[in-house]
């Protein structure tokens, strides 16, 4: 009898376990609600496998440190959220664990925030295994965060973060009441996966602090983190409060630095840096005081200025706090960088910026360059900087009598497949771990962090027949990465616009290119998500309705908050000329292009311009696209610019845009009435201008208007014939290291520099040289 009573009970509890657990598994948001509404200290509230679509989520409860409250999914990988959603916390000893939020963005500014309201703010609180994945404001520039922090003593552990597109910072510590200070956060084990170049600022992937609080301690924990290809804008970490640790984290390709941008009392320490030589990698920025940059490794990073290998900048005397505090009791001590292009001590140094670092110290650092010899760039005043038994390899000068030891030092690769020296007894150098930590050890192992971008020429190969929408057909049926080849000497007629949603190529391989004509106002249309290549193709404007504003190739109207590519290779474009302002590439506002490649081609009777990259306006320093590479191309008798190329404002949160304009002739250019440029290239605010070895024959001038920290400027081996000349204009002081070319028979023009700048050249004429100037 006893027996059976035992036995009933035994099934009685379990029904009642199972019933309560059957309770708090919850398929809608009034269920949701209920659940969190009755919740108490030691309930889990799961969310039901499927999609929750337009769902905004509310958890705001109170457990305890013995029984905290969790919410979670019922299984791991198959519980989404999506369209407009997001989730706000509050309350006591939370835990939030396995939610995914993707195809969709936030209809608030932030993701997942650590608060209800301005008052009711979360505290004890863990996020772990979370994933945010490509969930962009699809408005380019409407900004959002991620994950946004607040209250105190909260744990940010082992979350997938990966392709923020739009504006904003993709976490962040916020300070904005005593609530949220001296916080004690911890900010562990994330994965920050790929974050592409937004093309203005606004783009950090971390941020603690804003500069309104940036003198307020935060004493928040950065650590066991891994920053894969953060290329947002050059402050991957922007540090603005006091008192954080960044410690053990790997910067992955990352097109940027680790920025002490405000506050004080940093420590530094035991971060990785692997450049892999990629285009403006950097490592560690300093700003402000007794910051400490300890046991810190990098290797091939090749950024300069702002976003170097390691960079001491100048401040404010009496800074405003939104400003550049002068960096004063820095300690610099047992850092390595190997084959990393770029020390800059003083960076940022001008009329504003005139305080150099006071009593700071760089010790026992290891400075090691296999094939550059000057990898130190002085801008100022180092005397308050004591330097101290730094090791530099034989090739590199050392910038001070003493401090500096030159020594050949033996190399290894360890494990990872870093260099490090084979001296057991070395003191200077950063002391690696025996592994470093790996991306596969940071986020969630159940979400894959494999990259999803899908390269040209990647796809399979479709052979297209010439006819009527026979191309436009082709591309509505291909894949991601497909190449689309016509035959030779047969011609293509369009009477759609063809749109590009993901990256394709159009080519031929034969030296009787294939003929494009098209009857709409535009022949290919990128939007948001496609990239293009085109190679060996004859583009005829001939059939183009006759109206203004005809163009090739355009970008989508609307905004685009994927960036995109554009390459042209060996291709003809001819008659494009049925009406004015006919141009080859067009692109709108809100678009960025990570590259736009002109190589090998002939453009010839145009009524409009061949590229013109200038829709943004507003001169707060964003742009259209970061690389423009013109090469080797031929262009003739066009009414407008060749390039016109604009990045307004002073703001110094990015680094393009990169020109290389290079061995290509110039005929009959930019004389057509409606050429608002009076120009035959328009350059304004370009960062880096490599203009060499072009022919100018009868062409309005070359414009360029510097205005961007120090923008570098080569103007080397071009004919300037029967031209207007080379304008050179700027507000502030600017770097033309190489400008050496000819000129014979001018028409009416002059090398001209803005009086704001050192240096003048006389008319060079019947093809005498002009000379050299330089800043110096």
């Amino acid at each position: 009898m006893q027996k059976h009573i035992f036995y009933l009970a035994f099934v009685v509890l379990i029904s009642i376990t199972s019933c309560t657990k059957k309770k708090n598994t919850v398929t809608t948001l009034n269920e949701f609600n209920t659940a969190v509404k009755n919740a108490k200290p030691g309930d889990v509230i799961t969310l039901a496998n499927g999609v929750w679509n337009n769902t905004e989520l509310l958890f705001a409860a109170k457990g305890t440190a013995e029984k905290p409250i969790t919410l979670t999914v019922e299984e791991k990988g198959k519980v989404t959220l999506e369209g407009q959603s997001n989730l706000r916390i509050s309350g006591e000893h939370l835990v939030i664990n396995g939610l995914i939020f993707k195809n969709g963005y936030t209809p608030t500014n932030e993701v997942i925030s650590f608060k209800q309201d301005a008052k009711t703010l979360a505290n004890n609180t863990r996020l772990t295994e979370c994933v945010i994945d490509n969930f962009s404001n699809p408005e380019r520039h409407e900004p959002d965060t991620w994950v946004a922090i607040y209250g105190k003593n909260n744990r940010i552990d082992h979350n997938h973060l990966t392709g923020k597109k739009n504006r904003g910072v993709t976490m962040t510590v916020r300070l904005n009441s005593k609530e949220s200070q001296d916080n004690n956060h911890k900010i562990d084990h994330n994965y920050f996966g790929p974050r592409q170049n937004l093309g203005s600022n606004g783009g950090e992937t971390l941020r603690i602090g804003t500069s309104h609080f940036s003198r307020t301690n935060s004493n928040t924990i950065v650590e066991n983190n891994f920053f894969d290809r953060c290329n947002g804008e050059h402050e991957i970490i922007s540090n603005k409060s006091c008192q954080n640790t960044y410690k053990n984290n790997v910067f992955y390709e990352c097109t940027g630095t680790l920025t002490m941008r405000h506050g004080n009392r940093t420590l530094v320490d035991g971060n990785v840096f692997i450049g892999n030589n990629k285009p403006s990698t950097g490592g560690i920025r300093i700003i402000n005081g007794e910051q400490t940059v300890v046991n810190n490794y990098g290797i091939g990073l090749t950024g300069y200025r702002f976003r170097g290998a390691f960079v001491i900048m100048n401040g404010i005397y009496n800074s405003p706090i939104n400003r550049y505090d002068q960096v004063k009791d820095a300690v610099v001590k047992n850092n390595t960088f190997v084959n990393s292009n770029h020390i800059q001590l003083c960076a940022g140094s001008d009329e504003e910026r005139s305080a150099p670092p006071v009593n700071s110290i760089m010790e026992d650092n290891i400075f090691y360059n296999e094939s550059k010899d000057s990898i130190f760039t002085v801008y100022d005043d180092i005397s308050g900087i004591a330097f101290k038994n730094n090791i530099i390899s034989k090739n590199i000068k050392p910038i001070t009598e003493t401090g500096f030891v030159s020594k050949d030092l033996k190399w290894k690769k360890n494990t990872d497949g870093l260099l490090v020296p084979t001296e057991a007894n070395i003191t200077a150098g950063a002391k690696l771990p025996n592994a470093i930590l790996k991306k596969e050890d940071t986020g969630v192992n159940w979400y894959s962090k494999e990259d999803t971008a899908i390269a040209f020429g990647s796809g399979k190969k479709i052979t297209v027949e010439p006819g009527l929408n026979t191309l436009f057909n082709a591309v509505n049926n291909s894949s991601a990465g497909d190449i689309l080849e016509l035959t030779a000497g047969e011609t293509y007629t369009l009477s759609k616009t063809i749109a590009i949603n993901h990256p394709i190529s159009v080519i031929s391989n034969s030296n009787k290119k294939p003929t494009i004509l098209f009857e709409k106002k535009t022949l290919f249309e990128i939007n948001n998500g496609g990239s293009l290549k085109l190679n060996g193709i004859n583009f005829d404007g001939e059939n183009a309705p006759d109206r203004t504003g005809n163009s090739v190739i355009t970008t989508s109207k609307y905004s685009m908050n994927k960036n995109y590519k554009l390459f042209i290779d060996n291709c003809d474009f001819v008659n494009l000329d049925v009406n004015h302002s006919f141009d080859a590439v067009m692109v709108y506002k809100n678009t960025f292009a990570d590259t736009i490649s002109i190589k090998n081609s002939k453009f010839n009777t145009i009524s409009g311009n061949v590229l013109a990259l200038d829709k943004e306006t507003e001169d707060i320093g964003i742009y259209n696209a970061e690389y423009v590479i013109i090469k080797n191309n031929s262009f003739s008798n066009v009414n407008g610019a060749v390039l016109s190329l604009y990045r307004g404002g002073k703001d110094e949160s990015t680094f393009g845009p990169f020109l290389e304009l290079d061995h290509n002739t110039f005929n009959e250019i930019g004389y057509g009435k409606r050429n608002k440029y009076n120009a035959a290239i328009n350059l304004y605010g370009v960062q880096v201008n490599a203009i060499t070895n072009n022919l100018f024959n009868n062409t309005k001038s070359l414009k360029m208007h510097l205005v961007v920290g120090e923008p570098i400027v080569d103007i080397l081996n071009n004919n300037f014939y029967k031209s207007d000349g080379l304008v050179v204009t700027g507000d502030q002081k600017y770097n033309v290291k190489n400008l050496w070319n000819i000129a014979p028979n001018f028409n009416k023009g002059s090398y001209t520099l803005s009086s704001n700048n050192t240096g003048l050249l006389n008319n060079g004429t019947d093809g005498k040289n002009l000379g050299v100037i330089s800043n110096n």
